[in-house]
């Protein structure tokens, strides 16, 4: 597994836009702009976990590219375990939008 990727699970998901501070939000993009895209099926399964409640200032997006460049996507395990996570719901919307899934 990628080293960016770790530390981002080291971290956990991203915080909501209301209770972070600038400086972990640098953090975050840091890590996010080290991943090496295509990620394994394996880091996308991670990074698909690292999704918040909001966009994080925009650190979602990445996530969603980085997860999408994964060689197996669309991940079933990944969308049937959507909950209640409007970022996995949007991958899903995603995926059935480019005919990848009914």
């Amino acid at each position: 597994m990628q080293a960016a990727i770790e530390e981002l699970i080291k971290f956990g998901p991203l915080p909501d836009e209301d209770n972070v501070e600038p400086e972990t939000v640098d953090a975050y993009g840091a890590l996010l702009d080290k991943i090496e895209l295509p990620v394994t099926d394996e880091e996308a399964r991670a990074l698909a976990k690292l999704f918040g409640q909001d966009s994080c200032y925009g650190l979602a997006w990445p996530l969603v590219r980085a997860i999408e460049s994964a060689p197996g996507w669309p991940l079933g395990d990944v969308l049937r375990n959507a909950s209640d996570n409007e970022w996995i719901d949007s991958l899903m919307i995603r995926a059935r939008n480019a005919g990848l899934i009914d």
